[in-house]
């Protein structure tokens, strides 16, 4: 009994199980689901009551049915029910932050440098190559000694593996810039800057081993070798391997930023501009490796792709064209270009690339796109890409060609440039023209300011004395009746009002307005043109009078002293009709009420009683007998002459007409008498009218007088008088009258039998195939087939015209009268059918003048025989078909010519009296003595070289220059040679009105400068030289001649400039021939050479009227000029003249058109003379800046812009045509030096004033200012065009204009500046600019592409700024993509309140993070154990170990753990026991949480106790387990990613087992960076470290891994929302957060 009382055994205990958590950390509470028996517990407490009924628990509700759900709806129902369950939340997770530790402060340590001797260093890096050891090892301290080159080299001797060597150099790297981490001025990443010097310097050593031969020398007694690296099989092997070491470091270097990526890009840059062909593809392969690092910014990209587009050129030309394109080393330059173009087009901004390189980019764009693929899917996308490089292709280069100022947009057609389009309209009118086919009014029918401004011209145009021709005021009338009778059929036709009330609004302004009609000299222009408007119905002279009457206008009367112009006016308009009021009223506003007799009255009996005295037959007296009358007998008409158009219209048209008509018709039968009454008096009455300018009367009295032609001279006379103002029947649009005239009479003369061969010639001309009914013209062809035939018959057997012709010869004695027209019927009948006896008559008829001066001694003599055979010819000209013309042209352009030259001055006056004679009576044209007989011989005489040719040829010069003068210049008659009287003088001027027509007309104009040839010729005598000169001067004073020169100016300048242009002419004639171009062009006494004293009276013939003239000369003046600059002798004064003549250019051009015009005169002229107008224009400009008025800027500035901006245009054409070739005209470096600091000064001062005028809400000067800002910048683009040579200054001064560029860009991308043709066209010039800075790609001085590149935060732009303006200014920064560990992150703070203050972005420090490679044992401070890394309830805790500090983040516990399903999965009370009040995160899903739930185990006891023993067994076999959080935990990635996923750390050895645990600082493997919500406990991580450890202690780990049963999360506000999978932060001295931007 006593041994069993001491063997006593103790009270049992009832524990709960070892896996069963306390409910409570801190409190005791028990354990979840665990209730073992205590002494107070009720049931153990006996009472009689239990005895005897039985332990009985009273329910917690009294009923059984009760509910609390009532209640607690109520509750929530309440307003502040929400409120309530927040507080008791927030309670909870307060008190459970108080309950949570803290992130222990940093205990990362850097190894440290220790100083090894060789056999330890070699050792050390033995190890370091070793993959089998552990970086953990090494890492306590690293060795010092080797540097640079030196420890590169090391590397690579010892074969390290790249991870582990980017380990070791960032640890060296960071001990060597330890010492700086404390100094103010410390940047983390100034080693990368030192480092990618070490790079680059060491890969630049390398590649010049790669070396090309060089050419072979001359000298053969040198023998040269030529040994590369990669020509030895050893030494490329070497040169290889260290070059791929080399680019494996710098992979991991750049990607981690170890190496600074902007130092490496630019030398990469540079190395791509300046290496050699050979060295050329290492780079290109560097190039394409981190292209994409460069496209990010301008600056390095576009000197990358001209580096590239020119060594594409250089292969291209080195290895040829055929075989390159099948080489892809050559073409990856090109490809390089083409990714650099489809990702940045901006850098492809630079007209120097696009001058240089741009057919070539174009080829290599769109090279690839030549052959679609098959299949249609990829043919879409291919053609889609194919365009969309197009589009940017054209954008591209339109923008390029812009800042070339090429293809310049045309002006819009201003009022002279139209003016000068319808003067050359206008001009153009002849006989042959149409005149309702002239368009010169818009085909509308109101009255609109385009009408005015074109019938003001018109008017204009008809009466200015700077224009020719008599038809003007007929042709502007009548195309005024034209546009008025379609405009009132149209208003007709829209019962609109009638036009002509406008019409006469438009009339009386320009008679009220017009300067050019108020002058006095043109009054009877004026009169003219008014007489005809109101003859047509187009003026109303009746309500001209009430309009002046109805505004009080004074001076009207004669009997007021001052007076108005509408006197005048009012005194000269004729009246077309006998309106018995219109004529009183006239006459009461003139004279006034009480006069009787006018001035006028006594006018008209002066005019009247002078035409009874010259023509008294035509008033029943007898006709004058005596003397043949003179060209010059209308001087007895003074009285007529002079009258005012009033007087002048009224006798002719209301007097003399009347009884002209009268006078025919009372004429009986004819008779040859009463034919030659008429002809006398009807010659001399046109005669007069034509000095009077009535047309219309002639015109009328020689259509009736057609009537009553019964005779050929009669006839003939009005032929020839309709011929000879045939101009003015076509203004009059008249020709169907004619037509229609001369048709009847052909009826007439044919019905009679008889035909006319000069009527069918003009019938022909006149209706030109127009007015003729079909009928009647096939009659008249017919007519004119049978008169040819019958006087030329045709037969197969043509008779034999004998050489000598005797009888012609007998002409000369034969004393009938009649023997001329005998011998000339006999010819004919003998020879009709001999098609060339006309010809050889024409030759023994000269043979036969020969021997007249032989035959006769006298004079008169001489003329009176020469008079016969002319009258013998005539009478053969009238047997002829086609008339004598063409027969006399064949013989003088033929065997004529040595005959021609073979005659005497005796016989040439012979000769020259039966010219004469033939060409009066129509026999023969003056054309063709000119084009086959005067124009050959001035030619001939141009070209004498000798004195020998000049002798020979000086009677034949004389002769045809004698003939010239009468043909063309001479009027009277009655001097012994035809014409003898005034109706021979007709004729003669109506053939001489032929020679200025076309084509006639365009031959004497080629031919002219013969003259001038002639009277330079030193070998001609002085004599026909100053002949040669009276004739030119004499021929320029002629209306006509005039007339015909403004019709076809580009005849007359492109005669002079083939003359000028020509090889064989001397450069001494070209001032002459200039100066005769001059007189033609202009009036008699402009004689002279041009310099820039006469410009200012040239410049004011800037008007339309004489500005193409003007053109003509100045253009061949310049040529001129220019002509001399090329010559020694002549240079320093052409030069002279033509700095005087350029600088009065630019300061007298005001207006854009004048500008234009200019620049047009300038075309096609020699690099040197544009680069003299280069210059003045510039120094033009330079002087406009400075004139500028400093007291109102933005005033001053528009005018400025107005100014200079036409100076601009007028340069921008002048270069035009040289920037085709590339060579600019040169100009001076001074001019450039003081333009650019102009322009930069301007610019900065509209930088300023942009910047204050922004500031002001809806300012109207801001568009003026964008407006010069604008313009400053086409004219900066317009000087970076020219070469320049970049002074000192210069480059000082571009620094601060990029600066301002930059801001003016940025003042355009928003608010009240926003302009969208400023903001791009400012940006491109910024490019331009930046390009054109010269840079040396060879300088020994680092090369720096971002040199004077805008500088600021994107962060700075406003938010407003449009997202493409915002991304072009992206790729203009000095920045290249930020490092992706730091992308995006700034350092944040709270202020008082809690808030999140974002504060500077975060510095890349890649020196400073290096790899985790865990704790060595021994080193936790807070000692080891049995629970080493878990809390007091068994929970593991965070270690801040690694480089990158916890604290950045803001990381904190959250004492959530993960509990895995694996852990309890064969026990599921077990696992619902874990889960009971608990805070953890469960790795199952949804539906097995359900399964879960919904199960009851049936074997409750035996899975506890198997969960019991594989639980011990699990913790007594494995070690501490690997604490981790987040996604990148250990045990995560062997869950989530599964081990095929996994990645060595750098750190270690790519076939270390033992180090296959990820940097929490390197997630990807190659990026130094470390994520928001990932801590490592470091000591766990001893027994993978250690190096020794067993083989289970590594499978403990793998297993610890997998189950990933305990995971803690940590908690940062980065890593709940996002993850943070790239995430760096800057180790700072205090505590901060990262927070996504």
């Amino acid at each position: 009994m006593a041994a069993r009382e001491k063997e006593l055994l103790p009270i049992y205990e009832l524990r709960p199980p070892e896996w069963l958590p306390k409910a409570h950390v801190s409190g005791d509470v028990g354990y979840i689901g665990f209730y073992p028996p205590r002494p107070n517990d009720v049931e153990e407490t006996l009472t009689a009551d239990n005895v005897k009924s039985g332990l009985v628990l009273q329910p917690e509700v009294l009923a059984e049915h009760f509910s609390q759900q009532h209640d607690i709806r109520k509750r929530l129902m309440q307003e502040d029910a929400l409120t309530a369950l927040e507080d008791v939340m927030n309670q909870i997770f307060a008190r459970k932050a108080e309950s949570v530790p803290s992130i222990p402060a940093s205990s990362f340590r850097l190894p440290s440098r220790v100083t090894l001797n060789d056999a330890k260093r070699q050792a050390w890096f033995a190890d370091l190559a070793n993959p089998d050891i552990p970086l953990s090892k090494l890492g306590k301290n690293v060795p010092h000694g080797a540097k640079g080159h030196d420890l590169l080299d090391l590397l690579h001797t010892n074969n390290v593996a790249i991870p582990r060597a980017v380990w070791f150099l960032r640890v060296f790297g960071a001990n060597e810039s330890a010492g700086l981490r404390n100094k103010p001025s410390y940047n983390p990443t100034q080693y990368s800057v030192e480092w990618a010097n070490v790079m680059t310097s060491y890969m630049k050593k390398q590649l010049a081993e790669i070396a090309l031969p060089s050419a072979p020398r001359l000298v053969a007694s040198i023998k040269q070798t030529f040994k590369g690296v990669l020509s030895d099989t050893d030494m490329r092997q070497k040169w290889i391997s260290r070059f791929t070491y080399c680019l494996s470091l710098l992979r991991t270097f750049y990607a981690e930023g170890l190496v600074d990526n902007r130092t490496f890009l630019a030398w990469l840059v540079q190395q791509m501009s300046t290496c050699n062909l050979a060295q050329a593809g290492f780079v290109v392969r560097l190039g394409d490796e981190y292209l994409d690092g460069m496209l990010v910014s301008r600056a390095l990209t576009r000197p990358f792709i001209e580096a590239c587009l020119a060594k594409f050129v250089e292969v291209s030309r080195r290895v040829g064209r055929p075989h390159y394109l099948h080489r892809t080393d050559a073409l990856r330059p090109g490809i390089r270009s083409k990714r650099s173009f489809a990702a940045l087009p901006d850098a492809c901004i630079s007209p120097r690339i696009y001058i240089q390189h741009g057919a070539i980019l174009e080829e290599i764009l769109l090279d690839n796109f030549a052959a679609l693929p098959a299949d249609s899917v990829l043919q879409q996308n291919v053609q889609v890409l194919r365009e969309a490089v197009v589009d940017t292709l054209a954008d591209v280069q339109r923008r390029n060609e812009a800042m070339l100022f090429q293809h310049l947009p045309p002006r819009v057609l201003g009022s002279l440039s139209s003016a000068l389009s319808d003067i050359k309209l206008l001009n153009s009118i002849s006989g042959k023209t149409d005149m309702s086919t002239v368009s010169l009014f818009d085909d509308y029918s109101e009255i609109s300011p385009s009408f005015s401004r074109k019938l003001d011209f018109l008017l204009t145009w008809s009466v200015t004395p700077l224009q020719y021709g008599d038809h003007r005021p007929y042709a502007a009338a009548c195309l005024l009746l034209l546009w008025r009778n379609k405009a009132e059929e149209r208003a007709i036709r829209r019962d609109a009002p009638s036009p002509d009330e406008q019409i006469q609004d438009v009339l009386f302004d320009w008679l009220d307005s017009s300067d050019v009609a108020g002058e006095p000299g043109n009054l009877p222009a004026v009169a003219l043109l008014f007489g005809q408007l109101v003859k047509h119905g187009l003026f109303s002279y009746g309500l001209y009078m009430q309009r002046l009457i109805a505004r009080g206008e004074s001076g009207l009367s004669y009997s007021q002293e001052e007076g108005s112009r509408h006197r005048q006016f009012l005194r000269w308009i004729p009246l077309h009709s006998s309106d018995t009021s219109l004529i009183s009223q006239r006459k009461v506003i003139l004279y006034g009420f009480r006069v009787r007799e006018t001035p006028e009255d006594a006018n008209e009996r002066e005019i009247r009683r002078e035409v009874r005295a010259l023509m008294p037959e035509l008033f029943g007296g007898e006709p004058r007998t005596g003397e043949p009358l003179n060209t010059m007998f209308w001087k007895s008409c003074a009285s007529l002459l002079s009258a005012p158009r009033y007087e002048q219209l009224k006798t002719l048209k209301q007097w003399f007409l009347p009884l002209y008509k009268k006078f025919l018709t009372s004429q009986g039968e004819p008779t040859f008498d009463t034919d030659n009454v008429i002809l006398r008096i009807f010659t001399l009455s046109t005669i007069i009218m034509a000095r009077v300018r009535s047309y219309g009367s002639i015109l009328d009295m020689s259509l009736y007088t057609l009537e009553y032609a019964n005779s050929s001279p009669l006839l003939t006379a009005v032929i020839e008088t309709i011929r000879q103002h045939i101009e003015v029947w076509a203004c009059m649009n008249r020709m169907r009258d004619v037509a229609s005239a001369l048709w009847i009479v052909h009826q007439t003369w044919r019905s009679r039998g008889s035909q006319n061969r000069v009527l069918l010639k003009l019938l022909a001309e006149v209706d030109n195939d127009r007015y003729l009914e079909p009928a009647a013209r096939e009659q008249m062809l017919s007519d004119i087939s049978a008169f040819s035939h019958a006087l030329f018959p045709s037969n197969e057997n043509p008779d034999t015209v004998p050489p000598v012709l005797p009888e012609i010869l007998l002409l000369a004695t034969a004393p009938n009268p009649e023997a001329p027209s005998l011998l000339a019927n006999s010819l004919w009948y003998k020879y009709m059918t001999s098609p060339d006896w006309a010809w050889k008559v024409w030759d023994n008829t000269i043979a036969s003048l020969r021997q007249i001066p032989v035959m006769m001694g006298d004079v008169s003599e001489r003329r009176a025989c020469a008079l016969r055979y002319a009258t013998f010819l005539l009478h053969v000209d009238q047997h002829l078909p086609r008339g004598f013309d063409e027969q006399i042209r064949a013989w003088f352009l033929g065997s004529g010519r040595n005959e021609v030259a073979a005659l005497t001055p005796d016989a040439w006056d012979v000769v020259t009296v039966v010219l004469l004679y033939l060409i009066c009576y129509g026999a023969l044209t003056t054309t063709t003595i000119l084009e086959s007989l005067i124009y050959q011989v001035w030619q001939a005489g141009a070209n004498v070289t000798s004195e020998e040719q000049a002798q020979s040829l000086e009677t034949l010069l004389s002769s045809v220059n004698t003939l010239f003068e009468h043909l063309l210049l001479r009027d009277e008659c009655g001097t012994g040679l035809p014409p003898v009287d005034v109706f021979e003088a007709q004729g003669l001027q109506t053939r001489r009105r032929d020679v200025f027509r076309e084509p006639h007309f365009s031959s004497l104009v080629a031919n002219f400068p013969a003259l001038v040839l002639i009277e330079q010729n030193r070998y001609l005598p002085e004599a026909l030289r100053a002949a040669s000169t009276t004739l030119r001067r004499t021929i320029c004073r002629v209306n006509v001649f005039r007339q015909g020169i403004y019709r076809d100016l580009d005849a007359v300048r492109l005669a002079f400039e083939r003359l000028l242009e020509s090889q064989n002419i001397p450069d001494e004639l070209h001032e002459p021939l200039v100066s005769a171009l001059r007189l033609m062009l202009n009036d008699p006494g402009q004689d002279g050479p041009v310099n820039a004293a006469e410009w200012s009276s040239a410049s004011s013939l800037l008007s339309p009227w004489k500005l193409a003239a003007t053109s003509i000369e100045i253009r061949l003046t310049i040529k001129q000029l220019g002509e001399g600059m090329s010559r020694e002798s002549t240079r320093l004064a052409a030069c002279a003249s033509l700095d005087k003549l350029a600088t009065a250019v630019f300061y007298h051009c005001k207006s854009p058109e004048e500008a234009d015009f200019v620049a047009e005169m300038i075309t096609n002229v020699g690099p040197t003379v544009a680069g003299k107008f280069v210059n003045a224009g510039l120094r033009r400009i330079v002087d406009i800046f400075r004139e500028t008025d400093s007291t109102n800027k933005i005033d001053s500035m528009t005018r400025l812009v107005s100014c200079a901006g036409e100076i601009l245009r007028l340069l921008a054409n002048i270069v035009a045509p040289f920037r085709k070739d590339a060579s600019l005209p040169q100009v001076d470096p001074s001019v450039q030096d003081h333009l650019f600091t102009a322009l930069c000064t301007k610019i900065a001062e509209m930088t300023d004033m942009m910047a204050a005028l922004v500031q002001q809400p809806w300012s109207e000067d801001i568009s003026r200012g964008s407006q010069a800002v604008i313009f400053l910048a086409r004219l900066l683009q317009f000087h970076l065009g020219f070469p320049n040579q970049w002074s000192q200054q210069a480059k000082d001064l571009a620094e601060k204009l990029c600066a301002n560029l930059t801001r003016l860009a940025l003042i355009h991308t928003t608010g009240e500046g926003l302009n969208m043709l400023a903001f791009p066209l400012i940006m491109d010039t910024l490019c331009y600019t930046l390009d054109e800075i010269p840079t040396d790609m060879k300088a020994t001085i680092p090369y720096d592409p971002f040199r004077n590149y805008p500088e600021f935060s994107l962060s700075d732009l406003p938010s407003d700024m449009p997202p493409e303006y915002k991304a072009r200014l992206r790729t203009m920064l000095p920045y290249v993509a930020l490092n992706p560990a730091v992308e995006d992150l700034v350092y944040v703070t709270r202020d008082a309140s809690g808030s999140v203050v974002t504060s500077v972005p975060v510095q890349n420090r890649p020196w400073e993070w290096t790899e985790y490679l865990g704790d060595v044992p021994g080193t936790d401070p807070r000692g080891g154990g049995p629970n080493d890394g878990q809390a007091d309830d068994g929970r593991p805790t965070v270690k801040n170990s690694a480089s990158l500090s916890l604290e950045l983040f803001e990381a904190r516990l959250t004492s959530d753990r993960i509990v895995a399903p694996q852990v309890a999965k064969d026990d599921l009370l077990a696992e619902e026991n874990l889960r009971a009040l608990q805070d953890d995160l469960y790795a199952e899903g949804a539906f097995r949480r359900d399964w879960r739930e919904t199960r009851v185990s049936l074997n409750d006891a035996t899975t506890a106790s198997s969960m019991r023993t594989g639980s011990r067994a699990d913790q007594e076999d494995s070690a501490p387990p690997l604490p981790a959080f987040g996604q990148y935990s250990n045990a995560a990635a062997a869950t989530d990613v599964r081990s095929s996923s996994r990645r060595p750390s750098p750190a270690s050895s790519v076939r270390s087992a033992t180090s296959l645990r990820q940097s929490p600082a390197h997630p990807l493997s190659r990026l130094s960076v470390s994520t928001a919500g990932e801590v490592i406990d470091v000591d766990a991580l001893e027994a993978g470290t250690s190096g020794s450890g067993s083989t289970n202690k590594r499978k403990a780990m793998s297993s610890i891994a997998e189950e990933d049963d305990e995971v803690l999360i940590v908690d940062g506000p980065g890593a709940s929302s996002h993850g943070s999978k790239r995430t760096k932060a800057k180790t700072a001295g205090k505590t901060t957060k990262a927070k996504k931007k």
